[in-house]
């Protein structure tokens, strides 16, 4: 057992508060007992092994790193500005992986076993983590953690960094400005939430926004209520889902509302929430383009339609919605890829150079 396994088992059974600062101090009065040279980097590891992810920590401290990807075998992989590499830190084997997963869920009231083997939480700092174990995984446990990087600002930085030229980001500018309703579409990791994020700081301060997201990632300046979808607990209850948020965002008295990202049956909530007086709402949804953006919302409401015709969706769809924004990623690059107009048909209004 090494001086980290030595410290970890210790603050383990000391009844030292699970919080960092604590921890750090007890395991510096601890050091001088198993291994008195050695440095604070020993101590960080050990505190990271109580209460974090373990040896991946660091790297989520790094403000270039958007994703941890940790496979089966315990190889670690970031995506950093843009590009995926290998990370030179790993995990001890399968185990550690799933020790660190079970690790920070556990304050969450979540649990990751063989009953319940895919896990999809918030972490405190606002990061993503999703985790799959055996079964479902075949060669053993996965973690990937999508951290939040308010990387932008607002437009004016957006279209500085190249997302978008000036054409672009007039028309985004007005849309915010004239209250259009709009979706961003793209793939994963194309800046989609990024976008939303910029938009919303043109907002008037003085409008009440309702935000309703699966996993809190905005942060829009102003006046604004945010609501969280949470899943179900450990004992499979408590679950509140993005349906329920809407409808409850509905009676906040909201002048605009901003959906993180539409997925399943609350697609037909947010629709007839644009179509009922809640100008200036935005959401985004993975697609490949314009067409296919409003297709896929299209099949989403569907699935929480019931009793309503397929017709009645599509109108309302075509309704309210103004503008389809699409983002790409290329070599790094996150950019306005296009945006389109919502009427008669989808005409493509910018398309970039």
């Amino acid at each position: 057992m090494d001086v980290i396994e030595r410290l970890v088992a210790r603050l383990l059974k000391s009844d030292v508060p699970l919080e960092r600062e604590s921890l750090r101090a007890a395991a510096f009065d601890m050091l001088a007992d198993e291994a008195p040279l050695a440095g604070p980097d020993v101590v960080a590891e050990a505190v990271d092994a109580v209460v974090g992810l373990g040896p991946v920590e660091k790297l989520l401290r790094d403000h270039a790193v958007s994703d941890v990807l940790v496979n089966a075998d315990g190889t670690v992989w970031v995506e950093r500005s843009g590009e995926l590499q290998r990370s030179d830190v790993a995990y001890r084997g399968p185990e550690a992986v799933q020790a660190a997963a079970e690790r920070v869920i556990a304050p969450l009231g979540l649990r990751l076993d063989h009953a319940s083997p895919a896990v999809d939480a918030r972490l405190p700092d606002g990061s993503r983590l999703h985790a799959v174990i055996p079964p479902v995984s075949l060669d053993g446990p996965v973690l990937a953690v999508r951290r939040f990087t308010e990387a932008v600002s607002d437009l004016d930085e957006f279209e500085a960094r190249g997302g978008v030229d000036a054409a672009g980001a007039g028309v985004l500018a007005a849309a915010v400005d004239e209250r259009r309703n709009l979706v961003v579409s793209g793939g994963t990791g194309s800046g989609k939430t990024t976008l939303l994020n910029v938009m919303s700081k043109a907002i008037d301060p003085g409008e009440r926004v309702v935000t309703v997201e699966d996993a809190a990632e905005l942060r829009v300046a102003g006046h604004v209520v945010r609501l969280e979808a949470r899943p179900a607990n450990a004992e499979g209850l408590g679950a509140v889902p993005m349906r329920d948020l809407l409808r409850h965002a509905l009676r906040l008295r909201p002048d605009r509302i901003i959906v993180g990202e539409v997925r399943g049956p609350e697609a037909l909530d947010m629709i007839q929430a644009m179509s009922t007086g809640h100008d200036g709402s935005m959401s985004t949804v993975h697609a490949n383009n314009a067409e296919e953006a409003l297709w896929r919302l299209e099949t989403l409401a569907l699935s929480g339609a019931s009793q309503v015709a397929e017709l009645t969706v599509r109108r309302q769809l075509w309704s309210a919605l103004d503008l389809v924004v699409h983002m790409e990623r290329r070599r790094g690059a996150r950019r306005v890829r296009s945006i389109a107009t919502v009427g008669d048909t989808v005409e493509e209004v910018y398309r970039c150079s």
